[in-house]
């Protein structure tokens, strides 16, 4: 951590905010200290911050996070501002420019908008400038959230090519029993899955601000580990400690066989890209997908659910439901039926040399649960 050159750093609403909504002045400014040091050392910087709903609620009157959506998308329409105007105020003590940038889900499952954000992120680092990065909420239709920002958090880490991630909340590590309780031992290091075996993972906090908890830190940290990006998780008190590679919180490593890192398209085909159907496979395409990697092809397929469109994202199940892969359809979901079980030499033969292509092209598939 104290070695690497680009780190993304994510922290939560609860560690920015009061309870009853409205910003933390002295909290934020304390982490932007620590960030701004870190970056005028030479080192590059991405912050993820959640808080715009947050922030919100006092202006607006409410007294916790309201359920509904409209209500949330007004509040962080008001508090987004609020947000950057004071990381814009912190930083400048420091002489450092920030940038916002509002990412959507569209941003990261469609391949156009992630290079696009990819490009921008890159070049505000090339200026000097620290961006900002969070969850576009005012215009969010499906889900408001990643996941409390921890998931996109990741996603950027592999976006940017860092170093490290850092997940900062207010828990200061992950334990292997909720804290409170008499003779819970922090869990220093995760080299895999294993090392969990029999933990119990916490939901979000009391506070009532925030949305994510433990539960989505260990997933980041997973997505972002499978990308070849080590992750600490800890508080965000410890913001200056952690960054200056002390033994403090949760470290996340990178798994051998994770090493290298997996493309851009396979990481948001795995992790970003949120499924619009199911295509179910007969035992030999499992196989086929499964362990040589192949094309599916209409043949292999026996069944399918959902609405979708060519080029949409769908999971590639075996018959008993388990997922398989994920890829991006060549058919939408009402012409694929008509195809079901047939080659596609026969299908060319019937319709023309446009159906002699792939359900599913490999360079397009990615294996799940791996």
């Amino acid at each position: 951590m104290a070695s690497a050159r680009r780190v993304v750093v994510k922290v939560g609403s609860s560690s920015l905010t009061t309870a009853a909504g409205g910003l933390d002045a002295s909290r934020l400014d304390a982490l932007v200290d620590v960030l701004a040091q870190r970056r005028l050392a030479g080192g590059d910087v991405v912050l993820v911050s959640s808080g715009a709903i947050a922030a919100g609620l006092a202006p607006l009157g409410l007294s916790k996070r309201p359920r509904d959506l409209a209500s949330q998308q007004a509040a962080a329409s008001v508090g987004q501002g609020l947000l950057l105007a004071e990381y814009a105020r912190a930083f400048g003590r420091a002489g450092l420019t920030v940038g916002q940038v509002l990412l959507t889900a569209e941003d990261v499952v469609r391949r156009t908008h992630y290079g696009n954000a990819q490009r921008t992120l890159e070049r505000l680092l090339t200026l000097g400038v620290v961006p900002v990065v969070n969850e576009n909420d005012t215009v969010a239709t499906h889900e408001i959230r990643f996941g409390d920002n921890d998931r996109l958090a990741a996603l950027v880490a592999h976006l940017v090519r860092a170093d490290a991630l850092v997940l900062l909340s207010d828990v200061d590590a992950l334990y292997d029993a909720p804290p409170s309780r008499p003779g819970a031992q922090r869990i220093a290091h995760v080299r895999g899955p294993e090392d969990l075996s029999g933990v119990t993972v916490g939901s979000a906090g009391a506070a009532g601000v925030g949305t994510g908890g433990m539960t989505t830190k260990v997933e980041a940290a997973g997505i972002a580990t499978s990308a070849g990006v080590p992750t600490l998780v800890t508080a965000a008190a410890l913001a200056a400690p952690a960054l200056a590679g002390q033994d403090v919180g949760t470290w996340f490593s990178v798994p051998p066989a994770k090493s290298a890192r997996r493309s851009t398209r396979q990481l948001w085909l795995a992790h970003a890209a949120a499924p619009t159907g199911r295509l179910v496979l007969d035992e030999g395409a499992v196989r086929a997908v499964r362990s040589n990697r192949s094309s599916l092809l209409p043949a292999g397929v026996v069944g399918l659910s959902g609405r979708f469109r060519a080029g949409d994202p769908v999971d590639l199940v075996d018959g008993n439901g388990h997922a398989v892969a994920r890829g991006l359809v060549n058919y939408s979901s009402e012409e694929l039926p008509d195809l079901l079980g047939r080659t596609t030499r026969e299908l060319a033969r019937q319709w023309g040399p446009a159906y002699e292509r792939e359900v599913v092209h490999r360079d397009h598939l990615v294996l799940l649960g791996r």
